[in-house]
């Protein structure tokens, strides 16, 4: 069931309650999983199998896929709001802040 492309939640570590994709089987015991950070707040990483609780959703990707596309395969299926997904907030305070000490 853990095969390449399978939505799973991450159920131990600090990304617990998180959902991940599979990109690449490492050995019998970890997998290679992104989120990615910006639409789950999951980075790649390697991950034992026994902290990952496989849904029934999978996307068809290729190993090599890079973030940006697994990014637009989550925001094109639906299911960011099916599963309740709420995206991680992007932090421009300081910058938003530095500006408007320059404008003063």
């Amino acid at each position: 069931m853990l095969e390449i492309g399978r939505v799973c939640m991450k159920i131990a570590g600090r990304e617990a309650g998180k959902y991940a994709v599979i990109i690449d089987k490492i050995d019998d015991n970890f997998v290679l999983i992104t989120g990615p950070k910006s639409i789950t707040g999951v980075k790649r990483r390697k991950c034992n199998i026994d902290h990952l609780e496989p849904t029934e959703h999978k996307f068809d990707i290729d190993p090599k896929t890079d973030d940006t596309s697994i990014e637009n395969l989550w925001k094109n299926s639906g299911l960011i709001e099916k599963l309740g997904i709420k995206l991680p907030v992007k932090r421009e305070f300081k910058k938003e802040q530095n500006e408007t000490k320059k404008q003063q």
